[in-house]
């Protein structure tokens, strides 16, 4: 049994065209077996901005309670490894001996490391996580789980046949707002849900630029062909390493970044697990800078019951970088009224009122207005930063860690968001409808 099993995970990834050192496969054969008194020792995989300014100080809030401690960090540029052991200089919740490891291998190499978080480019998010789970480690990956249906499936089959925690970075998971959300519309007193609209919208012609760094790093201070795993190989550009966020295949851009959070508490609340089909427009009407990721985006998506085509509902997402109108909102509808997180707020706007109500021998069907709790609200913004939400995810994180229950956003949700965003950005990409086959689990462009 044990053969065919890593005979099944082996597959998995060589399908992927990942390339894993030895160190990495033989690392859980002597993964020390933690007590409930025994401090977790987390590895750092990536010292990216959002590790620093929120991932970092989320941990910090919990480790002590929790006895978590940092012990050392995986940066495949050298300067980033360096910036990583002055920062967790003097703090309570990194090791003295922190360690710098230049890649994934040495670290998961090590003895010492029961689990990682992961912080890297967006493509690389999803093998990195097969990889650690695979040495026997817990694991935080931040969102977007994968940017490509085949990492996508190489990492959900890697977790699956392991016995690992993983908390994948939908930081919305846990904040008790979106809880109530979640409750109010599953007890049914909200109705069918029949049409969702989202915006993420900044106007910030840097976004996601960083041409300092761009001017300072040099190839031999890193490793490019492990940056580009199985990305096509291509010469030094200190952009795409940098600014990936701007370059497909390294990102997705808006859809992978913004959309992955928002679509997911589609799928959270109405318990479907992929849309029916997406369509989708945007390009890059602004910020000419080089970026091949669009500035603009819209996609409008149908969800529903695979085998119930006349009952279901529409997603219209829109984020522009051009304009900051509207800012982050996400909208939720029923013939009865809205639930707006934005506010917080649940209210009879737009819902079946009397006078319309009438032509088709129906009764008036209103929500009550109502608040979904004062003390549940969390605010989003686009400038994520250290913020609540993230804490008590990472607190969820670690209480798994020490339960071995299921996190609040399990790999396979991960999987799931990350579907609809590879469907929305195939249909941005080709200009076609894009349809998923929920049984051959495939992306159909037609």
């Amino acid at each position: 049994m044990s053969n065919r099993r890593d005979f099944i995970k082996n597959a998995a990834l060589a399908t992927a065209g990942v390339a894993l050192g030895s160190n990495a496969f033989s690392a859980s054969s002597y993964r020390r077996i933690l007590g409930a008194n025994d401090r977790v020792r987390v590895g750092i995989i990536g010292f990216s901005d959002r590790f620093r300014s929120s991932l970092a100080p989320s941990f910090g809030g919990h480790a002590k309670k929790m006895n978590f401690e940092f012990m050392g960090v995986s940066d495949i540029w050298s300067r980033r490894r360096e910036e990583a052991a002055a920062y967790m200089k003097g703090k309570d919740y990194a090791a003295k001996d922190f360690v710098q490891a230049k890649n994934n291998d040495e670290l998961l190499g090590r003895k010492d490391v029961d689990a990682v978080i992961i912080s890297t480019a967006d493509f690389q998010h999803a093998l990195m996580c097969a990889e650690a789970v695979r040495s026997g480690r817990d694991v935080y990956v931040e969102k977007p789980f994968a940017e490509s249906l085949a990492d996508g499936k190489a990492a959900i089959a890697a977790v699956e046949a392991s016995k690992q925690i993983v908390q994948v970075g939908s930081q919305r998971r846990s904040a008790p707002n979106y809880h109530a959300a979640n409750e109010f519309i599953n007890s049914g007193k909200f109705g069918d849900i029949t049409t969702v609209e989202m915006t993420w919208n900044v106007n910030q012609p840097g976004r996601w630029r960083r041409p300092e760094l761009v001017s300072q790093i040099r190839k031999e201070d890193t490793d490019w062909d492990r940056f580009l795993m199985n990305r096509p190989k291509v010469a030094w550009n200190p952009r795409y390493y940098l600014e990936y966020r701007l370059f497909y295949p390294y990102s997705s851009g808006i859809p992978g970044q913004w959309m992955a959070h928002q679509i997911d508490t589609v799928h959270w609340f109405s318990g479907l697990d992929a849309p029916r089909s997406v369509v989708a427009n945007g390009g890059v009407y602004t910020w000419k800078d080089g970026r091949t990721n669009a500035d603009t985006f819209t996609a409008a998506f149908d969800y529903g019951p695979f085998d119930q085509q006349d009952k279901g509902f529409q997603v219209i997402y829109s984020s522009r970088f051009n304009n900051s109108a509207g800012g982050v909102k996400e909208y939720y509808y029923s013939n009865a009224g809205m639930i707006n997180l934005d506010t917080n707020e649940i209210t009879p706007e737009g819902g079946l009122r009397a006078k319309e109500a009438g032509a088709m021998n129906m009764k008036e069907n209103l929500l009550p207005k109502m608040s979904l709790s004062e003390s549940a609200k969390i605010e989003t913004d686009a400038n994520t930063g250290s913020d609540p939400m993230t804490s008590l995810h990472m607190l969820n994180w670690m209480e798994c860690i020490r339960s071995r229950k299921e996190t609040n956003a399990p790999a396979r949700v991960g999987f799931n968001h990350s579907v609809a965003n590879i469907m929305a950005t195939t249909a941005l990409h080709t200009g076609k409808k894009v349809t998923w086959d929920p049984k051959k689990k495939e992306i159909i462009a037609s």
